[in-house]
Parts: structure tokens; C-alpha cells; sequence
């Protein structure tokens, strides 16, 4: 009897986990994937080690990319973002288990955040908050801000280089940086 009793706790727990990831799929527009490898280390080649001050990461996920960053730029202050609670749990947890101290995880909707302070930006979200986002970041990033965005272009922006990756999508990876200020 406590065998089955423990299944169906563990089964309703997967359940609500899948059923939350899904509630936030729908309200956020993207599910919740990870950075795969080729694709991390062709971000990371495009940001100097040496990078200072906080680097925001819109859309972290299941942290992959965000405990990279924080490796690669250790002088950085990495605070990343997400919405979804499991992808969340998972990241707060592997960050209980293996401290990043210069990685802050914040659960808030990034598009409520200042991006005032930021010396860098890093993104994986898809069309629809590209285009939401773009005029935010060229009012708000100090012209020269660098923001590297793989798999979709800001729309209306140039890209200073754009990478692509030797896996299966061809993934591409823009490198963008804010223009100075008319006026």
C-alpha cells in the first residue's frame, strides 16, 4: 500500500511539474530549452573573459548557459532570468549544489527589469519577445552594450558578426552592439 501511495505522489508531482511547464510555455511564448553545448562555446567565444560589471542573461531556463557565463566571466556579475518555476527550482538547485558567486537567479519577468546597469546581455527567446525587446534595448543599454542573441535576430538591428554553429539547426548567433545615441 505505501508503494502505491508513493507512486501516485510521485506521479501528481511529474504531473504538476509537465503541467507547469506547459502553463508557461503558453504564457511566455517559449518553452524552457537548453543551450546545447557547440552552441554555449560559440557564445562564450564571443564574450571576453576579462568582462566586467553585469551581464543579464533574459530567458535562463534550465541554467545551462547562465553557469557557463558565469565561469567564463568571473569578474561579471551574471544575474539571469526566469519565469518558469521548475526550470527555476532546477537552476536554484544546482546552485545550492555547486555555488556560482558572481550568478544571482532572479524568477521575475525580465521585460518588468531595468537593463539600465547592464554591460552585456545574453538571450535565447524566440520572434515574437525579439520584437518586444528590441526598442527597450537601444532606449535603455548605454550605446556600445554588446548583446548576443542565438537561433533569432533582433529585427531592425545590424548585426556586427553573426557565427553560425556546426550542428544540427545551423544555429545562428548574433553578435549586436548599441549604436550611439543621435542628437
Amino acid at each position: 500500500m505505501k508503494g502505491v501511495l508513493l507512486f501516485l505522489l510521485l506521479l501528481a508531482l511529474l504531473l504538476a511539474g509537465m503541467l507547469s511547464i506547459v502553463f508557461h510555455t503558453l504564457k511566455t511564448g517559449i518553452s524552457p530549452m537548453p543551450t546545447s553545448g557547440k552552441v554555449r562555446r560559440q557564445v562564450l567565444s564571443l564574450l571576453p573573459t576579462e568582462l566586467e560589471g553585469t551581464l543579464l542573461e533574459l530567458g535562463s531556463g534550465w541554467g545551462t548557459l547562465a553557469f557557463a557565463l558565469a565561469d567564463h566571466c568571473p569578474r561579471a556579475r551574471i544575474v539571469a532570468f526566469e519565469l518558469s518555476p521548475l526550470p527555476y527550482a532546477f537552476s536554484r538547485l544546482r546552485q545550492r549544489l555547486a555555488p556560482r558567486p558572481n550568478l544571482r537567479l532572479v524568477r521575475e519577468d525580465f521585460f518588468r527589469a531595468p537593463f539600465a546597469e547592464a554591460s552585456a546581455i545574453v538571450c535565447y527567446l524566440y520572434p515574437g519577445a525579439m520584437s518586444r525587446l528590441a526598442p527597450r534595448l537601444s532606449q535603455e543599454l548605454a550605446p556600445g552594450t554588446r548583446i548576443l542573441s542565438h537561433t533569432f535576430a533582433l529585427r531592425g538591428w545590424k548585426p556586427l558578426r553573426t557565427l553560425v554553429v556546426d550542428d544540427l539547426y545551423r544555429t545562428p548567433i548574433y553578435l549586436y552592439e548599441v549604436p550611439a545615441r543621435e542628437g
